[in-house]
């Protein structure tokens, strides 16, 4: 697999830089939003992308919508922010900063779970694949890190990204949250090496192609239309921030 054309694109982007104060402000609120309603909604939330920019930007609490929707479009918000701390202030990928994100994304939700691994087994209702004995996700998630820091200069920046996430869910370290987390630390680590943050869509099935990737990968270790399918949403993401400025 090549990444000739996102790298194209990642040097125009670059060439471009400092962005203008305004249009970087104008792209954070609107991937923020974006962000937030793909990713939910592909768990599940039932919250449109107007209703989670109300609740978002105006504070809204949407009529005939469950509490803990809303709190999951706050969560996730918080999270990004987080994410983009993370980012600014160089800071290692670590266990803490995983634990940190996870406990934004479940927190008044599941406060006795929101940051900590797991402490039962589970399945995952249509995958096939069985996850890692609760009692050695400790040792897993060490080995993940050990993973990230032998690869991050080795990989490409998305193939790294992607892959990171793959592992994660593999893992599956938390009982809830998992897909959140996972694209969260996934748009981290681009966010890291300069890149806009990928945004798996929830759209038009697009969220089938992306678990079917998934379930691929797990179960036939074959990452390739996995990685493929987050270099397009890259590839998305970099043409809508050249394209703001240009």
């Amino acid at each position: 697999m090549t990444f000739d054309k996102i790298d194209l694109l990642k040097n125009e982007l670059d060439t471009l830089r400092p962005l203008p104060a305004a249009a970087v402000r104008n792209l954070e609120q609107v991937y923020r939003v974006e962000w937030t309603y793909n990713s939910n909604a592909i768990e599940g939330n039932t919250l449109t992308l107007l209703e989670t920019k109300l609740v978002l930007e105006e504070g809204l609490t949407i009529g005939g919508k469950k509490l803990r929707e809303h709190f999951e479009v706050v969560n996730h918000s918080e999270a990004i922010y987080y994410v983009q701390d993370v980012v600014n202030r160089n800071m290692e990928l670590t266990e803490y900063v995983i634990k940190s994100i996870h406990h934004l994304v479940l927190k008044n939700i599941d406060d006795e779970n929101a940051g900590r691994y797991r402490m039962i087994n589970v399945l995952i209702s249509g995958s096939e694949h069985t996850h890692p004995n609760f009692s050695v996700l400790s040792e897993k998630m060490e080995q993940l890190i050990q993973w990230y820091n032998k690869h991050e200069n080795i990989l490409h920046p998305v193939e790294l990204a992607a892959e990171f996430h793959f592992r994660f869910v593999y893992i599956h370290p938390f009982s809830d949250g998992n897909g959140r987390t996972a694209r969260l630390i996934m748009n981290l680590i681009l966010m890291q090496f300069g890149f806009p943050p990928a945004i798996v869509k929830a759209e038009n099935n697009a969220w089938l192609k992306y678990y079917e990737s998934l379930e691929l990968a797990s179960m036939e270790n074959e990452l390739k239309p996995f990685v493929q399918l987050i270099t397009d949403c890259v590839e998305d993401s970099l043409q809508k921030y050249i394209g703001s400025v240009k």
